[in-house]
């Protein structure tokens, strides 16, 4: 058993399931998908002349009259069908599935004793996480949940502002209405004056809401026994944007250390062995070591020595009528890269609020699952090989920036099994002939084209060639299997 001490935590170690996985799928969803217009409304709402305030005021009514627990009130998930979208999802290639539990919003998706305004009781009138689990359940799939909790009573003190001029000047927004104080927060140490937009800090030092904060992941822990906790930030309630404040072992990390002990403890009270996983964001090893790193709509430059998870979308984080979605091809080419390097990807599949989602997502997952009966065993049960790749082109890393990256033929990434090699090809070679250049010393038994069949290749001065067919078997990233 674990106790909740860094010292005894660092003895972590990542379960298989989530190193063979590879691939898991995310529902960032909850009331903030009502208006469908995109991340952080419930913050941006409350903020004079952004462009999501303008939106609520004109399509809602003035957040004084008509706030964000009256947009909750309208989510009801009416179409929501779990099992229908999970057996998408896995044949899409997922092997695991991520649910939010709540949002920074403090609107909880299932039905908590620690807050009324959860969806059992507002809006949809429905367990969401239960449902979810039920059917990750039927699918043979690990379930996961998000946690955003943390952040939010610094984040959601827009809700106490007002506007600076017009027609409602000074009229406070419903933030401040006593009534619902227990939803809105007690968060006036946060609110300044100017009123400042800026989101930080991310966590507040508030000590009766870290205490708040620890009882709800022991509720959601209880209720769900989930194999993967995520939280949206740094360990709790230490800083990952101005990491040398928090020195690892100090009491500003009390709460989070005894909520990932009990996530562990709850695992191996139940299989005999800890299988949870826990992701948080500090990239500093004497913090992530406690579980698996997560790094937010970015990539890492090379193999890393830990197991690791890359969390994105297909477009805004809450469905937005106004975001594009990446294309198929770019979401594969970045699974494969993080998996080259001994990462996972957990990709949100964004919903509408009734529960269903659209036909360019149904298509996303579609194509996706139509790589994956060419690809899968390049992906499920791999392991870095000694080299994540060869070739011209280095993943672009600008904080949450995600580039498509302009990959040429000299291009591969790898991943290994048994004595098997696979060489994922970034963009096939026009004249379809295969050259790697990173088996100098190995001799090659055999060269198959995932999807086709043996190949036939030359090893020539520790360069391997393979003749390629003229039609690829998939349009996207296709894959050489290499045997040793």
């Amino acid at each position: 058993m674990f106790e909740a001490t860094f010292e005894s935590l660092r003895k972590y170690e990542c379960p298989d399931w989530f190193r063979d996985a590879k691939f898991g799928i995310w529902s960032h969803w909850g009331p903030q998908s009502v208006p469908m217009f995109g991340d952080w409304y419930a913050r941006q709402m409350y903020i004079q002349d952004t462009p999501t305030y303008i939106y609520h005021v004109r399509h809602y009514g003035h957040p004084s009259e008509f706030g964000y627990k009256d947009i909750c009130k309208l989510w009801k998930a009416e179409n929501f069908d779990p099992d229908e979208l999970m057996s998408l999802y896995r044949k899409a290639g997922a092997r695991y599935f991520v649910g939010q539990a709540m949002h920074h919003d403090h609107f909880f998706n299932y039905p908590s004793k620690l807050n009324r305004f959860n969806s059992m009781q507002v809006g949809p009138k429905k367990d969401i996480c239960g449902m979810w689990k039920a059917a990750a359940d039927k699918y043979g799939m690990p379930f996961g949940l998000t946690e955003h909790l943390g952040a939010t009573f610094s984040w959601w003190r827009t809700n106490k502002h007002h506007d600076t001029y017009g027609k409602y000047k000074d009229v406070p927004y419903d933030g401040n209405d006593p009534e619902y104080r227990d939803f809105y927060l007690d968060n006036y140490e946060h609110v300044t004056e100017d009123q400042n937009t800026s989101h930080r800090p991310w966590y507040t030092t508030n000590k009766k809401f870290h205490d708040y904060w620890l009882k709800v992941m022991k509720e959601v822990i209880d209720l769900y026994k989930p194999d993967l906790l995520y939280s949206d930030g740094a360990l709790p309630f230490g800083s990952m944007h101005e990491p040398d404040i928090n020195i690892p072992g100090d009491d500003a990390y009390r709460v989070g250390l005894e909520a990932v002990a009990y996530l562990y403890n709850t695992s191996i009270e139940k299989y005999g062995e800890n299988r949870a996983v826990y992701n948080q964001k500090d990239r500093r090893e004497e913090v992530y070591s406690i579980g698996v790193l997560d790094i937010e709509k970015s990539q890492l430059p090379d193999v890393f020595p830990h197991p690791w998870q890359t969390d994105t979308c297909i477009g805004n984080w809450f469905y937005d009528v106004r975001s594009p979605y990446k294309k198929p091809g770019h979401i594969i080419e970045m699974l494969v890269d993080i998996i080259s390097k001994n990462g996972s990807m957990l990709l949100n599949i964004l919903q509408r609020p009734d529960g269903t989602i659209d036909y360019e997502a149904r298509y996303i997952l579609e194509e996706l699952a139509k790589w994956f009966s060419i690809c899968s065993d390049a992906v499920y049960g791999t392991r870095p090989w000694r080299v994540s790749g060869e070739g011209d082109t280095k993943v672009t890393i600008d904080g949450f920036k995600e580039l498509k990256e302009a990959w040429n033929s000299s291009d591969y990434r790898f991943t290994a099994k048994g004595n098997k090699v696979y060489a994922f090809m970034m963009s096939a070679p026009e004249n379809r002939v295969a050259v790697l250049k990173s088996f100098i010393g190995d001799n090659v038994k055999e060269v198959d084209l995932l999807g086709f069949g043996k190949l036939e290749f030359s090893q020539e001065f520790g360069i391997l060639t393979a003749k390629l067919p003229q039609n690829l078997p998939t349009e996207y990233t296709n894959c050489l299997e290499i045997t040793l």
